[in-house]
């Protein structure tokens, strides 16, 4: 929309939201180029200048952003490595040249035609996921970039061309990928997770190589069998694909959605002459979950109810062989009485764990209701009578404990049982 701010330049709305109009999907905001313009033009119309390493600019009542038309240039390894290059005598199809997909180098104009330079509305259309050209290999985030659109528009059918995987397989060979900063790569990873099918995200880095550079421990699953009788599909890779998509489906959370994904890292560590059993594979889980986000740097939310998880997902699906105490010893260990939402966040990772077996997508998951029912009942216990009616105050905690297991156990007898699976 033309403003006082904007008259008379030579502006055009570009990337994403070009992009999703054109899906037909919500657009979440709107970046814009301009062609033409110098950085002091657009500080005289009250602009406010944001990018260090190239023009961006914020208008003064939208704040949409509105960057200069501008070239990119490698320079050195890695990601960081571009000399940037902004003046008035860049164009719009230079500009759009330095995108990394043909579907992200679309413009349209204030009259609203569509600039496709590179065939970005026939990608569309046939729903591939195509580099704008070769300087593609110049950046190792187009990689992690690629693998997060295929999750975001998987229910669309987006595919990745067969020339870009291969692209992408060449730069995973020649190290690019080793180059990545912890905090890119969690950052990529964080927004694939909060996509409807998380998946697609982890297979296209397997396919191109990348899965076993960034995500060894998530990698070496794949080929890793578990019992038929309780696993169909067999592979433990397979089987946690299964599972991050139905946390995805369960939960708009985050948390949950990584939980389910780390929660049998373990399993890629058990010896080959005890599969497809895989026994200790929790506590084996719970180290590799805290060597994986430390080398990531995974903000501690993630990280504690990841390592929880592993810990405790094989406990809650045979909770109905649980004594009452050992219940109560979970609910203390996940936090349950200062931080009950953490529990439910765990519950819905197991829940996922479950459905994520072929066949199983839809079946009744009664371990989690038996679990919440049982923390409903330990959270109701009267503290302060306990405490009131204590012999002494070294007797509170216990008698506040004791109650605690009656109540569960109570909890426990009421009728409704559930299926164990392992």
């Amino acid at each position: 929309m033309s403003s006082e701010a904007t008259d008379g330049l030579d502006i055009y709305l570009v990337g994403g939201a070009v992009r999703d109009r054109l899906l037909c999907l919500p657009v979440d905001e709107s970046d814009y180029v301009v062609v033409g313009a110098t950085p002091a033009e657009m500080h005289r119309r009250g602009f406010t200048q944001v990018g260090k390493d190239f023009p961006v600019f914020l208008h003064p009542e939208t704040k949409d952003e509105y960057a200069l038309a501008r070239t990119e240039r490698k320079c050195a390894p890695g990601y960081h490595g571009f000399t940037v290059h902004a003046s008035p005598d860049v164009t719009l199809e230079q500009d759009l040249a330095r995108r990394d997909l043909t579907i992200n180098a679309l413009a349209e104009d204030w009259d609203g035609r569509i600039i496709d330079p590179f065939g970005g509305v026939a990608d569309l259309k046939a729903r591939v996921l195509r580099h704008v050209s070769p300087a593609f290999v110049e950046d190792p985030v187009r990689i992690l970039r690629v693998a997060r659109f295929a999750a975001r528009f998987a229910e669309l059918g987006f595919r990745v061309a067969d020339e870009t995987m291969h692209l992408m397989r060449d730069m995973v060979t020649a190290g690019e990928v080793d180059a990545l900063v912890p905090e890119r790569v969690w950052q990529e990873m964080a927004k694939a997770l909060s996509e409807s099918h998380p998946s697609r995200f982890f297979l296209v880095l397997r396919e191109c190589g990348a899965l076993a550079r960034l995500l060894p421990e998530l990698d070496r699953l794949w080929g890793v069998p578990q019992p038929a009788a309780a696993h169909p599909e067999i592979d433990t890779g397979v089987h946690v694909m299964l599972v991050v998509d139905a946390a995805a489906r369960l939960a708009d959370a985050a948390e949950v959605r990584f939980a389910a994904l780390c929660h049998d890292l373990g399993k890629g560590t058990t010896p080959p002459q005890h599969w497809p059993r895989h026994h200790g594979h929790e506590q084996r889980s719970v180290a590799l979950v805290v060597q994986l986000c430390a080398r990531l740097r995974v903000p501690k939310r993630f990280c504690e109810l990841a390592r929880l998880t592993a810990r405790y997902h094989g406990l809650v699906h045979r909770s109905t062989e649980l004594k009452p105490k050992t219940l109560l010893d979970m609910f203390e260990a996940v936090d349950l009485f200062r931080r009950p939402r953490r529990l439910e966040q765990m519950l819905l990772a197991c829940e996922a764990d479950f459905r994520g077996r072929t066949g199983f997508e839809h079946r009744a998951y009664p371990q989690g209701e038996l679990v919440r029912r049982c923390a409903r009942a330990a959270r109701q216990v009267n503290q302060r009578a306990i405490a009131a009616q204590a012999a002494a105050p070294e007797r509170i905690a216990e008698g506040i404990r004791k109650a605690r297991i009656a109540a569960i156990a109570a909890a426990c007898r009421r009728p409704g049982g559930a299926a164990s699976v392992r």
